[in-house]
């Protein structure tokens, strides 16, 4: 359920490449704005990793979230090409810091015989919110503007993060 609140914080990618084209990136470096959330993706994913084996892994997707919230705030606030390739930039890193920790989180607590029947529910659940939070992006995109779809995944990374941190202490508090 975790995962899927996380999804439903970062709708498609594909509103970052519009930001891009919307703050006069030029058609021809558009591709430029996946190369770079991917290269700081690839860049952060295995020192994540690495740290997620010497700290709670809590606190990593905390960070990730952190990460995210601050790439909205910077992409809600763009005006220029540049801006926009700072928050994508933060957009990959967050990436680094989820992702990969999540599906640890999925293995870690599924038994061998459902590995497979797991990893299939989480993609499909993730996905589902994946949908869903694209279509609350455009919706506000198409009625408010870019700005309020970016300050909106904020939110969301806030509410995500005070989830975890919930979810966290509940864990800490049952007997």
């Amino acid at each position: 359920m975790i995962g899927a609140v996380f999804t439903l914080t970062r709708f498609s990618e594909a509103f970052l490449v519009l930001r891009a084209e919307q703050m006069g990136l030029s058609i021809t470096w558009i591709p430029l704005v996946m190369v770079v959330m991917s290269l700081f993706y690839a860049l952060s994913a295995y020192p994540a990793g690495v740290l997620s084996d010497h700290v709670s892994k809590s606190y990593l997707l905390a960070a990730g979230l952190v990460l995210l919230a601050l790439a909205d705030l910077i992409l809600a606030r763009a005006d220029s090409s540049l801006a926009v390739m700072c928050g994508v930039a933060l957009w990959g890193l967050h990436m680094g810091f989820t992702q990969g920790i999540l599906a640890t989180m999925v293995a870690n607590v599924t038994p061998q015989e459902l590995k497979g029947t797991a990893f299939g529910l989480f993609n499909f659940v993730t996905g589902l919110f994946m949908l869903l939070a694209s279509v609350i992006a455009g919706w506000l995109w198409d009625r408010y503007g870019a700005d309020m779809t970016f300050y909106a995944g904020a939110v969301f990374s806030v509410l995500a993060m005070l989830l975890l941190v919930f979810h966290k202490n509940h864990k800490r508090a049952a007997p």
